[in-house]
């Protein structure tokens, strides 16, 4: 059987991941990125397509005619055709909740480096600051306690019930808003707007759809406290990046910390770059090496599943 991997590189930071791990199902064919022209032939007669962010259309089955099983190297899944997929007999399979621990981590690392402001500290000390200080205790930067501040978490999967778990260990309180009302629920409930108003911080874990596209936007913005941050570790389209540009430089809002953003890689003209009290991360947040290695655990099982006749993770 012959496994092609499209985009290896989106799995690796240098080369501490191999794609070996998929040596007992077939023959392997790993290349770092491949460019939408380069996708069919590079696929060829293989049964197996293995890959991130590749756009995997119509088109690529069609010409593709021994393609059985495309696994996804993520949790998202609009990289493909699922329908089409399913029509010419395709199993889809993708890797949810690998990264809940690295997604909620990194919120948690914005909200400690806006509460604690330990990048400014180490600017200002390594500037001379505290050498001319007349204090033995130099403080020109604000910090804040975590404890009983507000933090809203919209969507309530996986990682928003993992930052509700951690926001609740730091004394924050938890406000919840998702599309369902979740069952057993520790924290408090409560609609979109109330969540948005009563936010220290507003972190969002919600799929992207056509109701949560550009739901943060110059109306939800204005609702917000002026010390509040928001957070996204979602998915870009989520934010539309004019209106919380602008909330950003008019001071509507304090600060917002991005790990996505509508177009990426990031385009050089996007407003967010200059915006300012914007921290923007490259879409790291589920790049831990722990959690990469997870998911890869995760699609050498969902094929060796497949390939039992038992698919798992299975999205058509």
């Amino acid at each position: 059987m012959n496994i092609v991997i499209l985009d290896w590189s989106t799995m690796c930071c240098g080369d501490d991941l191999s794609p070996d791990i998929f040596g007992e199902y077939g023959d392997v064919t790993a290349y770092p990125l491949t460019a939408p022209h380069e996708t069919i032939s590079r696929i060829g007669d293989a049964e197996i397509v293995l890959c991130n962010k590749v756009l995997i259309t119509r088109e690529v089955m069609d010409r593709c005619p021994n393609l059985r099983y495309i696994g996804l190297f993520a949790t998202g899944f609009n990289n493909v055709d699922v329908e089409y997929a399913a029509q010419k007999s395709i199993t889809v399979c993708n890797a949810g909740q690998y990264s809940t621990n690295a997604v909620a981590q990194q919120v948690f690392a914005y909200i400690l480096d806006y509460c604690s402001r330990i990048r400014d500290y180490d600017n200002d000390v390594k500037d001379g600051g505290w050498e001319k200080s007349p204090c033995f205790s130099y403080f020109p930067f604000p910090t804040a306690e975590m404890d009983g501040k507000t933090l809203s978490v919209v969507g309530f999967g996986s990682i928003g019930r993992r930052v509700a778990e951690l926001g609740a260990a730091f004394g924050m309180k938890i406000l919840v808003n998702s599309r369902t009302v979740p069952e057993n629920c520790p924290y408090e409930f409560c609609d979109f707007d109330t969540a948005v108003k009563n936010a220290d911080f507003l972190t969002f874990h919600c799929p992207l759809t056509d109701k949560t596209k550009g739901i943060v936007n110059a109306n939800m913005l204005r609702i917000m406290k002026k010390s509040a941050v928001l957070i996204n570790t979602s998915r870009g389209p989520v934010v539309n990046e004019a209106d919380l540009a602008e909330a950003l430089n008019n001071g509507t809002i304090s600060a917002a910390y991005l790990d996505v953003l509508e177009k990426e890689p990031m385009a050089s003209d996007t407003p967010m770059k200059s915006a300012k009290n914007c921290v923007i991360t490259p879409h790291t947040a589920w790049a831990a090496y722990e959690t990469r290695v997870r998911l890869l655990n995760i699609v050498s099982e969902n094929i060796k599943c497949w390939l039992d006749n038992k698919p798992q993770n299975k999205v058509n």
